[in-house]
């Protein structure tokens, strides 16, 4: 029976030796905390970044929709401005025909 028991040198060699095995465990845990928390921190902010680019696209959508009906409407003005200068010419030229055939017809014919 002597042979199963072990020395109080090994023992405390032993324990040494769990005590640092326990310690570099710890260390370890310390370290992937650490990471754990930085990789949490990394992935609120890609979660932060993916929002603002979800309301940037949201937002740049809804400018094209503005900027076409904004040129929609300037087309619009713009081709007034001709209409008007279209309906001028005609008036004149109306008033002008409107004159000769007035001219014609008030000299009898002989």
């Amino acid at each position: 029976m002597d042979g199963d028991y072990i020395s109080r040198h090994e023992h405390e060699e032993f324990r040494r030796s769990m005590e640092a095995e326990n310690q570099r465990l710890e260390d370890e845990n310390i370290r992937q905390n650490h990471r754990l928390n930085a990789l949490e921190e990394t992935v609120k902010q890609v979660a932060a970044i993916s929002t603002s680019v979800e309301k940037l696209a949201l937002n740049m959508e809804n400018m094209l929709k503005e900027q076409v009906n904004q040129g929609k409407r300037l087309e619009t003005l713009e081709s007034r401005d001709g209409e008007k200068w279209r309906k001028a010419v005609w008036c004149v030229i109306s008033a002008l025909i409107g004159i000769a055939v007035g001219m014609i017809f008030r000299f009898p014919v002989s």
